[in-house]
């Protein structure tokens, strides 16, 4: 039987964003993908603390190996596993780090090189970590997994070794969390607990500064007397050089109406975006955007950058801006707004005519060829 490891840190955390949501997805759906297939596939994951609750249970195909450890772990627990302890067909990171060598061939996934175009927004620690990490990973590689054809284009562009290597695996989305079938009522007890206003546009995200929210900001300030009932609320955890955002907010004299709701459940999400006017994403890059997929899914008007990843996954279904002008945001949101009553059913319905492309089975499954691919191949 085929034996693939899996880093799965990036999973087993309780505050799931980004890279964690996707890691966390991918593990659930190849575990469902790999029950119901005839060809089963021993999957080995490891961690650095027990699993979760809610990331897949042992069985008969499925199996955790905890390695204790902090500092260094993938290389001071996990390197020497992979070389020494373990006998794998094939290692696959959701991540950009792998160990520097293993016994089997290794396979990676990058979500996004930004830290390349802008690494004024990362602290230098993380930036050259991020740059000759990533890079090695690269190089080490069999294949690579890229979230978007953008990223795809950005490591063939950086990397042109990597050209005959690089895979495109889009994300998906959960359609039983979102959907349209989310009541009107589920949206009121939400926005409730939330102590939030009846009126808002929504951004969810962490704050950080690739995720330009000091631009929505200003956007959103041009707005304020036009349609004094709107508010904006900002749903996300604080990442880094987050405190100007808050000073930009304190400057334009917007703290009545703008809402900072820190981390917020998953099980918040879906009726916090079917209540929003519209769904918020003026980043200056992103890997992919599954917020995007799941603000489709419940049928919320989507306003996104023009860059990057975005146009993917957004399609024809989304209102573009340029994410460096304050303007083009307000005056997407002004146009959001406005809409008739024809005209937002119409946007709804092309939103969920792009979301319906993606789904993590589909991941999963593209995920599991490219696994085999490296296995089998030369």
């Amino acid at each position: 039987m085929i034996t693939i490891g899996i880093d799965g840190n990036e999973a087993n955390t309780a505050q799931k964003v980004g890279i964690h949501m996707y890691a966390y997805k991918l593990l659930c759906a190849l575990n469902t993908l790999n029950l119901s297939s005839k060809n089963k596939i021993h999957f080995k994951v490891f961690l650095k603390e027990i699993p979760g609750r809610d990331l897949p249970k042992e069985n008969e195909y499925w199996s955790y190996k905890i390695l204790k450890g902090e500092k260094l772990w993938i290389l001071k627990k996990l390197m020497p596993q992979l070389l020494f302890k373990e006998r794998l067909n094939l290692f696959f990171s959701p991540s950009h780090y792998l160990p520097l060598a293993a016994s089997c061939p290794m396979i990676c996934a990058i979500t996004d090189l930004g830290y390349l175009k802008n690494p004024e927004q990362f602290s230098k620690k993380d930036y050259w970590q991020l740059r000759y990490w990533s890079a090695i990973s690269i190089f080490l590689a069999k294949k690579i997994i890229a979230i978007s054809k953008s990223t795809a284009k950005d490591i063939v562009r950086q990397y042109s070794f990597s050209r005959n290597k690089v895979s495109v695996t889009y994300l998906g989305y959960d359609k039983d969390q979102f959907n349209l079938n989310i009541s009107q009522n589920l949206v009121r007890r939400t926005i409730s607990k939330l102590n939030l206003p009846k009126d808002y546009i929504l951004y969810i995200g962490l704050l950080k500064p690739s995720k330009n929210l000091e631009g929505l900001i200003e956007g959103f300030s041009l707005l304020k007397n036009k349609y004094y009932g709107i508010n904006l609320v900002v749903a996300g955890k604080k990442g880094w050089l987050y405190e100007t955002i808050f000073e930009k907010v304190k400057k334009l004299n917007l703290k009545e109406r703008v809402i900072f709701t820190d981390y917020i459940k998953e099980e918040y999400k879906a009726p916090l975006l079917k209540g929003a006017k519209a769904f918020v994403l003026p980043s200056f890059w992103e890997g992919f955007g599954i917020d995007v997929l799941s603000a489709f899914a419940v049928g919320t008007p989507v306003i996104i950058s023009n860059v990057g990843s975005l146009p993917e996954v957004g399609g024809d279904a989304a209102i573009y801006i340029d994410p460096y002008d304050p303007e083009s945001i307000a005056k997407a949101m002004e146009y959001v707004l406005g809409l008739s009553q024809r005209e937002y059913n119409s946007l709804v319905k092309k939103g969920l005519n792009q979301v319906s492309r993606f789904s993590w089975d589909k991941t999963a499954r593209e995920t599991l060829n490219i696994m085999t691919e490296a296995i089998f191949s030369k």
